[in-house]
């Protein structure tokens, strides 16, 4: 079996997989999730989950507890190691799913994009590590809403957050020089928090 290669943007995490899992559930940590929904989640197989799951609770990270025949975890708030894991995965993995969370309410957009140097490392491009985030809005948002949900993220991952707004026009049918030099790099596209992202 082919080991799973580390991640660019934190290769210290053994795979893609445990930086999104770890994402995935300590944005939220007092929230209670199985190992199906995080698997649907983040895009992975079950099994591969239900692995990595027996990983994080056998050294405590993780919390488990069994209703019927379902498995729930959640962060282990006793953990001396949680908050510090929490920092890392909020600084490396955490900005596809606070993005998806701060901007999902955002009127007047279409799609929420991630490009930039993290979408680069996201997508296992190497180079050194993101300085900032930057996000694309697609539509006509409420700017100060927009703003607003960018300082929020900004709070939670404590890194920069910058938005960039094209028209869905601009975006679909007449791509101006930016949105044609955004295609030929890597996007990674937000979905609302608990969905797939594209």
């Amino acid at each position: 079996m082919a080991r799973a290669r580390a991640p660019e943007l934190f290769p210290l995490f053994r795979s893609q997989l445990q930086g999104e899992l770890l994402a995935y559930v300590l944005t939220r940590p007092d929230r209670e999730r199985t190992a199906s929904e995080i698997a649907e989640a983040i895009d992975a197989p079950l099994s591969s989950v239900s692995r990595e799951l027996d990983r994080l609770v056998r050294v405590a990270l993780l919390d488990e507890r069994r209703v019927g025949r379902a498995r729930l975890v959640s962060a282990n708030t006793d953990s001396p190691l949680l908050a510090p894991t929490t920092e890392l995965v909020l600084h490396t993995f955490g900005p596809r799913i606070v993005i998806a969370e701060e901007f999902r309410d955002l009127r007047g957009s279409d799609q929420v994009w991630i490009f930039g140097s993290w979408a680069a490392r996201y997508s296992s491009r190497p180079g050194p590590a993101p300085a900032d985030v930057d996000v694309l809005i697609v539509g006509r948002p409420d700017r100060s809403a927009m703003y607003a949900a960018a300082q929020r993220a900004e709070a939670r991952l404590g890194t920069p957050v910058n938005t960039t707004v094209r028209s869905r026009r601009t975006w679909h049918d007449e791509p101006d020089g930016f949105v044609s030099r955004l295609r030929e790099a890597p996007l990674v596209r937000v979905a609302p928090s608990g969905e797939a992202a594209a």
